[in-house]
This record gives structure tokens, C-alpha cells and sequence, in this order.
């Protein structure tokens, strides 16, 4: 049938400009590695030289030093502190994202229920290709 070989060099050519894409991806993240770690020794010579001087920030003839201040926060109790949440009705110290494998299930035992109020769905058609199993 001539669609199957159609089809066949279609999937021919889609795998090898994937592969291609891993590749350039593969180089590309490892040179990104290489030049973020030369900005980091660079950037703790700079954090020295402001401790140096006592300055948050420095300026030079090609810009300005700026030290900054990055705070994390981690969570090593998340029960405690839902239950901290939930006790002080403290909602907006969480981010506003929905769990989707979690709302899959809701949705999947709690069927003909409809969506929760508040939320709509997108969904669309894709493509995956696979290469041959042997080969």
C-alpha cells in the first residue's frame, strides 16, 4: 500500500530530526553547564569583593555589582503544616496550581459529578512515535 510507505518514511524522518534535536539538546545543556558554573566562580569572587569592602554594591567602569539576598523555603513537615494551614486559615502561603493526577482521580470516582466549580479542561490530540522495538 503506497500511505504505508509514505507513512514509513514519514516516521523515518521524524525519528532522525528527534534524534537530532536530543543531540543539539545534549550539547547544548552541557555547554549551558559549563559557562553557569564559570558565572558562579565568578559571581562568589564578586560576593567576596563586597564582603571585602563592606558594600552591597560596587560599580565599575563595564556595571554595577549588586549583591542580593535569595531566600528559600523548605517544608520538612507538609501534614504539620497543612494542619498549621487549615487551623489559621492561612490558604495564601500555598501556590495556586492544581494537581492534575490527583484531579484526574477525583474526577474518575466521582463521575458524572462534573469539573469543580472554578475549573475547565483543554485537551488536545498529539502524536507520539516509537521506534521499532527490534531493529
Amino acid at each position: 500500500m503506497e500511505s504505508d510507505f509514505k507513512l514509513d518514511e514519514l516516521v523515518k524522518t521524524y525519528l532522525t530530526i528527534r534524534t537530532a534535536r536530543d543531540n543539539l539538546q545534549r550539547q547544548w545543556e552541557t555547554k549551558d553547564a559549563e559557562l553557569e558554573q564559570e558565572m558562579r566562580q565568578i559571581e562568589q569572587v564578586m560576593l567576596d569583593a563586597c564582603a571585602e569592602v563592606s558594600a552591597d554594591s560596587i560599580k565599575t567602569g563595564e556595571g554595577t555589582i549588586i549583591k542580593t539576598m535569595k531566600e528559600e523555603f523548605i517544608c520538612n513537615d507538609w501534614p504539620g503544616f497543612k494542619e498549621f494551614i487549615r487551623d489559621n486559615s492561612l490558604v495564601e502561603l500555598l501556590q495556586q496550581r492544581i494537581h492534575k493526577t490527583n484531579l484526574k482521580e477525583y474526577l474518575t470516582t466521582h463521575e458524572g459529578e462534573g469539573l469543580p466549580p472554578g475549573i475547565s479542561t483543554f485537551r488536545e490530540y498529539g502524536i507520539v512515535v516509537r521506534k521499532p522495538s527490534s531493529k
